[in-house]
């Protein structure tokens, strides 16, 4: 079968096309499922509780992987700024996971810690006021709108089914966490989280 031929019949090409990307792609993932490294939680990593797991839902919500990654590559170039290179045992319990490509902020991989908990409100609600040449918008909003704890449990629930290692005390003390917190409280309590488990060799 020449070039040409191929090229003169679309349809022929786009079912030629798609296969080989089918075939790419199985060569990449199919792997991935029998290598524990990539299946097992790291030591140390753990399922959200129902607070991060409410705040990873209002980042995920409000588009911040669309500015921020979680993904710090294993370059000297990104672990000097960002520090320790991710770990693919990390991320298991992400569904679905906010590695991201683009950085028009920071990455977050490993913010947890680095800022208090007042910073992050005040960088939250008007981001210029401690960072004055940042671009991200302001969410003032979060401070004013709760967590609802009987939809955090059945997220739970749902992710239990997944094979989150949640327990029927996790499932009945998730509302009482969250109860009486703000989503800004929620989101800040995510990001405290963030990279504060494991680094590299655990």
């Amino acid at each position: 079968m020449n070039h040409e031929f191929v090229e003169k019949k679309i349809g022929l090409m786009g079912v030629l096309i798609a296969l080989v990307i089918s075939i790419g792609g199985l060569v990449e993932i199919v792997p991935l499922y029998f290598q524990g490294v990539s299946r097992e939680p790291a030591p140390g990593v753990e399922p959200y509780d129902a607070l991060r797991l409410a705040g990873r839902d209002i980042y995920v919500r409000e588009g911040c992987y669309n500015c921020h990654s979680q993904m710090v590559r294993p370059f000297l170039s990104e672990t000097e700024r960002y520090g320790p290179y991710s770990l693919a045992g990390e991320s298991v319990y992400d569904r679905p996971f906010q590695f991201g490509s683009k950085r028009t902020g920071p990455d977050l991989a490993r913010v947890g810690g680095r800022y208090s908990d007042e910073w992050h409100r005040v960088h939250l609600i008007n981001p210029r006021d401690v960072v004055p040449e940042s671009n991200m918008p302001g969410y003032p909003w979060l401070a004013q709108r709760g967590v609802d704890g009987a939809l955090i449990e059945k997220k739970m629930r749902t992710l239990g089914t997944l094979g989150h290692p949640y327990t029927e005390d996790d499932y009945a003390g998730a509302a009482a966490m969250v109860e009486g917190k703000t989503e800004l409280q929620a989101l800040i309590a995510y990001l405290q989280g963030l990279g504060t488990n494991v680094g590299p060799g655990g």
